[in-house]
């Protein structure tokens, strides 16, 4: 039937971005009549920025493992109900060919805005209707039905998704403003902590190595306890580490902090040697060569490092860069290899959300049902993607999950909802 009232929908989507839209059109293709308030004025901004524009919106290689949060078997079942083969070819169907780098699938234009179009068509398609720059004032449930009072007028729906983001990148839309509504709900949402960031230290260390690029492997450390670790690119900042390798650690180390705990970074300098002996040994045969005789322990040593790096590591272990070779003792050197193997770097903060990629936290997942991604606490409230306190690994997991919970939330939300469904708004 046609309601005369245009502002009464079946499902409404707070929020337009990756896992707002996803849900929007799973909701849509059951056949319900769906609303999308966006406060920002344009969708998914956010993602047009993912992957440095390229945007890698899932991963090959899926497993809890690459997913951070109090229960793994949550992340399990949401990918068991909408995997990454799901994505793939859903996004196939939308006119996507997917291109696999290095395990990362990317769209073969290149471009993250090809995601946000094909998204933006399908909704059309679908006469899904999308409202910008609404001030959403506040959200409330009144008997069986979801009021959305804005700045500017009011409406109402049967089942409500939040999809707002996080709070990393506030100028995309993310912000945190989506957890304001909450408290109406009596949700409970974990700390809110940066992810996928850099991570500081007070080490006047980083004050001289600062823009130096190195392959390393690193290991994250929580009150002396071995966290994890990873290998890559490390970049050297003014302000302590950065690089892939470092955003992989970030998250749990955010917690650490925010729970006042010892948070720790070692840094292997020369993860090509098994441990600091065999560099001893390699390092000792090379300063012992007769073409090394007459160089500083800094020019004997620059071949294997950076300039810049080796220099600090010296001062680091007492040793005199201008001291020559024939001078260095045996058990300077020793001390020397241990800082390269096994660099410490206390971590005394991480970087802001506004240059974190992702956020850490979010609404408990205890209160949700994995299977649907309704709230256990209110019937035909839904949640989707970053807001929930489920974080993943770089490399297009978050987008996955943002992926996966909207096409579960939006399907469940409307299964329960086809009885009353309404015809499209023209």
């Amino acid at each position: 039937m046609i309601m005369k009232d245009k502002k009464i929908w079946d499902v409404i989507v707070v929020g337009a971005g990756a896992s707002g839209l996803m849900a929007a059109i799973h909701a849509a293709r059951a056949g319900v009549r769906v609303l999308i308030l966006e406060h920002m004025d344009r969708p998914a901004k956010k993602l047009c920025m993912t992957g440095n524009g390229k945007c890698n919106f899932t991963n090959n290689e899926q497993g809890v493992s690459h997913y951070h949060c109090a229960d793994p078997a949550f992340v399990m079942s949401v990918l068991n109900h909408y995997s990454k083969d799901d994505t793939i070819q859903f996004f196939r169907e939308l006119g996507v060919r997917p291109v696999m780098v290095k395990g990362g699938y990317y769209p073969a234009s290149g471009q993250a805005i090809t995601m946000r179009e094909v998204l933006l068509q399908e909704l059309h398609r679908l006469n899904v209707k999308i409202l910008y720059e609404i001030g959403i004032r506040s959200i409330k449930k009144e008997q069986d039905s979801f009021v959305f009072y804005t700045k500017s007028d009011t409406y109402r729906a049967k089942k409500c998704i939040f999809a707002t983001g996080g709070k990393s990148y506030k100028k995309t839309g993310s912000d945190g403003s989506g957890f304001l509504y909450l408290d109406e709900f009596s949700h409970h949402v974990r700390n809110l902590v940066p992810a996928l960031a850099g991570l500081q230290s007070n080490l006047a260390f980083f004050k001289k190595v600062a823009g130096i690029r190195a392959g390393v492997c690193v290991k994250s450390y929580t009150d002396n306890v071995l966290v994890r670790e990873e290998r890559g690119e490390l970049q050297l900042t003014d302000y302590g580490l950065s690089g892939i390798c470092i955003f992989q650690l970030s998250g749990q180390l955010s917690r650490a902090l925010i729970a006042h705990k010892k948070a720790e970074v070692a840094v292997d300098f020369a993860p090509e040697f098994a441990d600091a002996k065999e560099l001893r040994h390699q390092l000792h045969t090379l300063l012992h060569s007769k073409f090394m005789k007459q160089k500083t322990v800094l020019q004997a040593l620059s071949g294997y490092f950076h300039e810049k790096l080796i220099a600090a590591l010296l001062a680091e272990a007492g040793i005199d860069p201008a001291l020559p070779v024939t001078k260095l003792e045996d058990e300077a050197l020793k001390g020397l290899c241990v800082r390269i193997k096994d660099f410490r770097v206390p971590i005394t903060g991480i970087n802001s959300f506004d240059q974190a990629q992702v956020t850490a936290g979010g609404v408990d997942i205890a209160e949700i049902d994995p299977a649907t991604m309704e709230s256990k606490l209110v019937s035909g409230l839904y949640f989707a993607g970053e807001m929930i306190d489920v974080d993943g690994d770089c490399g297009g997991y978050n987008l996955q999950f943002a992926w996966s919970t909207g096409a579960i939330a939006g399907k469940s939300a409307a299964q329960k909802e086809r009885s009353g469904c309404y015809e499209s708004d023209k």
